[in-house]
């Protein structure tokens, strides 16, 4: 992989990962672009503990733009996006309307292709590989980062979902805090060891693995499944069987086996609905332990969750009373119902 490093015309740092070495990227951002300026503010609630970003300046953020104006498709035939060169394999930027910055974080905007009608799904192996480096290599730098406690990767896809822009990309969000998902996990996970002794993710997966029922795919090195518990319609986790706190702890084993797995994960949950179907609206989430932290950090297990808010064709899942009044999920397809489906679905 060969990482090539430039600004953008406001300043903004824009990165290109190339499968060749001998690759070239020194085309120039020309657009008059003013200096950013962010309005982001990190306040914590005081009754839950959490945390809120209050970033007013992203109500002005590009929405569901024509295809030909896609800020995110390479520059050419005389129209400037986001990325000045005329084509590309994987590029990063800093988001232009950060949720997150300065003090208060990063965010990043990751272009899995240059194909604006393609999905992750339609990635070939290598492709799929590449985003998975330039994942890595974001979390090993944003890390490193002043402040940063956690790196979050994650697509959003599908209307549904909220994404605005079509272009197949995801973000990673550099946080100033250890989020309260994980902190969550953290706690259960003290608890647990201090009631067994032993680590909470292993058990999870060597239950999961020996009941097999949930079980969707499993491989060498990665071993996929719908949780006893899920909160989704059609939930999947994912999980190195080699247990590693985060993206840089991943073997060769696992990082060549990766993209079979996570393709055709990808492309069972467009399969889910039946042909005719639109693509099904999903968001993948890599969790990763936070940084700089004491306790049982480095016993968390890095984790991918996939999932989707379409609980039957052309019925969402919407988070109501229950879920956003009280953070209590009802779930309407039970999990080993949702596990037979993934499996049927299986690409021949």
């Amino acid at each position: 992989m060969k990482k090539t490093s430039t600004r953008l015309a406001d300043g903004r740092e824009l990165l290109y990962y190339d499968s060749r070495d001998d690759a070239v990227r020194d085309a120039v951002d020309p657009r008059p672009l003013d200096p950013i300026a962010t309005t982001s503010q990190i306040r914590r609630d005081p009754l839950l503990g959490d945390c809120v970003a209050i970033a007013s300046h992203r109500q002005g953020r590009t929405y569901h733009p024509p295809a030909d104006e896609c800020p995110l498709c390479p520059s050419r035939d005389g129209r400037q996006s986001e990325i000045p060169a005329a084509e590309y394999e994987v590029a990063v930027f800093e988001n232009r309307f950060p949720s997150l910055a300065g003090d208060a974080g990063r965010c990043e905007v990751v272009c899995f292709t240059s194909d604006h009608d393609a999905s992750f799904a339609d990635l070939t192996e290598e492709q799929a590989a590449l985003v998975l480096e330039a994942w890595t290599d974001r979390t090993a730098e944003l890390a490193e980062l002043p402040g940063v406690r956690q790196v979050f990767c994650f697509e959003n896809r599908g209307a549904e979902i909220g994404v605005t822009l079509g272009h197949p990309h995801g973000q990673i969000y550099a946080y100033p805090f250890v989020t309260p998902r994980t902190a969550l996990m953290l706690r259960s996970l003290a608890a647990h060891l201090a009631e067994t002794g032993r680590n909470l993710f292993d058990d999870v997966v060597a239950r999961e693995r020996a009941d097999g029922t949930r079980v969707v795919l499993e491989g060498e090195h990665w071993v996929a499944f719908v949780p006893y518990a899920a909160h989704w319609p059609y939930e999947v986790h994912l999980y190195p069987k080699r247990r590693v706190p985060d993206l840089r702890g991943l073997d060769d084993g696992a990082r060549t086996e990766f993209p079979q797995i996570y393709l055709e994960l990808l492309r069972r949950f467009d399969r889910i609905f039946g042909p005719g179907e639109p693509p099904t609206p999903y968001i993948s989430a890599w969790h990763q332990a936070p940084f700089g932290t004491s306790g049982f950090a480095p016993e968390f297990a890095l984790h991918l969750e996939l999932f989707t808010v379409r609980r039957t064709s052309g019925k969402l899942k919407f988070l109501a009373g229950s879920e956003s009044g009280m953070n209590v999920f009802i779930n309407d397809v039970p999990p080993e119902t949702a596990a037979a489906r993934l499996r049927e679905v299986a690409s021949e």
